[in-house]
């Protein structure tokens, strides 16, 4: 029998003989007064002179992380959602009756607990308890306290393991909450509104990606997870809801990776009467505001690197990232068989009907955008990986659009919107026919959203932001599982 095996079968024991002495193991409910962080904040400056003149009571609650047994006193270490505390538990203070039953309790148990504070010789703040209670037993024995949870593969699987016993990690989701709030708050002060547009949608688009698909019994249809909210957002500014935005999920059935996940977090804002240059700006000042907010610094560590978010942030042409940063050839960039050979002979696999823009867009995420580290703008990008965005008044080729990278990642897309309905009826054309050639990434023949343009789409830019991307940067996490509570996973 291997140790977890032992530990199970004990723990069921002592769960046995405690429902035998009649004990609720789950009683409805219990009442504190006060957290381990407020008792902290309130005593931690105390030193044991004042802390004697302290004859308060307090009761508190929380799982219950170490025990060291002295006999006739127990120290234990509890802890509960703002932190950890030393309690001291003697004999003589709680009863031998209610000292007894503490031979049944275990790691992981939740026990209510009274008592006051004080110091003990080692200076530790400590709960002097009076009486205790159980409140959950725990039937499963947590990690070994020297290791911890350390194996991936059982941290994303079972998160609330993960987030009992490494603070780290409740600490990364902590801020990651924060991170999506000050968002929420830039957002309105800037005169924005949020709103929610369908997760379920008859013609999945605003992005090249493959949907998922299920099917609508009532209604008879097939149905998709949306891949992107952005059709819709652009229907309410046709309707007058000038500036918009919506953080909530999309879902791509697209392979899993360190910055991959089938479902994810992305943020979508749309502004009428701008361009993709304010939308610059704008993304700019939201980061700094984010940096102000939370850290009080423009600078940021991510992964062994140092970002300064210092401003202006550098905008490069897609064509000279390429050759200056990815280096490729300056004589093969407008090649295209010459861009599909040098790609393959870095080890690329590609379908072999690649236009020049798709070529470059692969370029570019495979030798440029792992180099840019500090925060940079690549714009200027074909149109034929651009359907949805406006070309340039001077060339038309050449898209009004930007792609941000930060620690090698690429975490916003964003461009002048195409408000041009009978452009974009072509650009939707010729989509389809790309689908109809195996493409499942190409978009959807949308004939509402075409009516809708007809209706007048004003001057608009708008952009999308990898929420969990841009989280992994700021709270310095290497996978994109880190940042999601419970991320997809292969079946075991």
């Amino acid at each position: 029998m291997d140790e977890s095996s032992r530990l199970i079968k004990e723990i069921k024991e002592k769960v046995k003989k405690l429902r035998s002495k009649g004990l609720n193991l789950y009683p409805s409910g219990f009442r504190r007064d006060i957290t381990v962080e407020e008792i902290v904040r309130r005593f931690g400056e105390m030193d044991n002179e004042k802390l004697n003149e302290v004859q308060d009571t307090f009761t508190m609650a929380g799982r219950v992380m170490a025990i060291r047994d002295f006999g006739k006193a127990i120290f234990i270490h509890f802890k509960d959602g703002t932190g950890k505390l030393q309690a001291y538990i003697r004999k003589d203070k709680v009863g031998d009756d209610n000292f007894s039953l503490f031979q049944y309790i275990d790691l992981g148990d939740h026990i209510g607990i009274a008592g006051r504070i004080f110091r003990t010789k080692t200076n530790e703040l400590t709960l002097l308890a009076t009486s205790f209670t159980l409140l959950s037993k725990s039937q499963c024995p947590l990690p070994e306290k020297y290791h911890g949870l350390i194996d991936v593969e059982t941290r994303y699987r079972q998160r609330y393991l993960d987030l009992i016993v490494n603070d780290n990690v409740r600490q990364t989701f902590t801020l990651r909450s924060k991170i999506i709030q000050a968002i929420r708050e830039f957002f309105d002060n800037q005169g924005f509104i949020e709103v929610e547009t369908p997760m379920m949608q008859s013609i999945p688009g605003g992005a090249t990606a493959r949907p998922f698909k299920t099917y609508h019994q009532t209604l008879d249809m097939d149905l998709y997870l949306r891949i992107a909210p952005e059709l819709y957002l652009k229907r309410l500014v046709v309707g007058g809801l000038e500036k918009v935005y919506e953080l909530n999920r999309n879902f791509r059935n697209e392979g899993i990776s360190t910055n991959h996940n089938p479902e994810f977090t992305m943020l979508e804002f749309y502004v009428a009467y701008a361009t993709y240059k304010d939308l610059m700006d704008l993304t700019e000042k939201l980061i700094l505001y984010l940096l102000k907010k939370l850290f009080d610094r423009l600078t940021v560590k991510y992964q062994d690197n140092l970002l300064d978010f210092t401003s202006p942030w550098p905008r490069i042409s897609l064509t000279n990232a390429l050759k200056d940063i990815g280096g490729i050839p300056e004589n093969i960039l407008f090649d295209n068989k010459e861009l599909i050979s040098f790609a393959r002979s870095k080890g690329l696999e590609l379908m072999g009907n690649e236009d020049i823009g798709r070529m470059m867009a692969k370029l570019l995420d495979q030798f440029v955008g792992p180099k840019l580290i500090q925060p940079t703008f690549i714009i200027d990008h074909p149109i034929e990986v651009s359907p949805l965005s406006r070309g340039k008044d001077s060339n038309p080729e050449i898209a009004e659009r930007f792609e941000l990278f930060m620690g090698g990642k690429e975490i916003a897309n964003a461009f002048s919107e195409l408000n041009d309905p009978d452009d974009q009826r072509e650009r939707f054309e010729k989509q389809a026919s790309l689908r109809d050639s195996g493409d499942e990434e190409a978009l959807f023949m949308d004939e509402d959203y075409l009516k809708a343009l007809e209706y007048g789409l004003p001057p608009t830019a708008g952009e999308g932001i990898g929420v969990d991307r841009l989280v992994m940067i700021l709270t310095d996490s290497p996978s994109i599982r880190d940042v999601i509570l419970f991320p997809q996973m292969r079946k075991k």
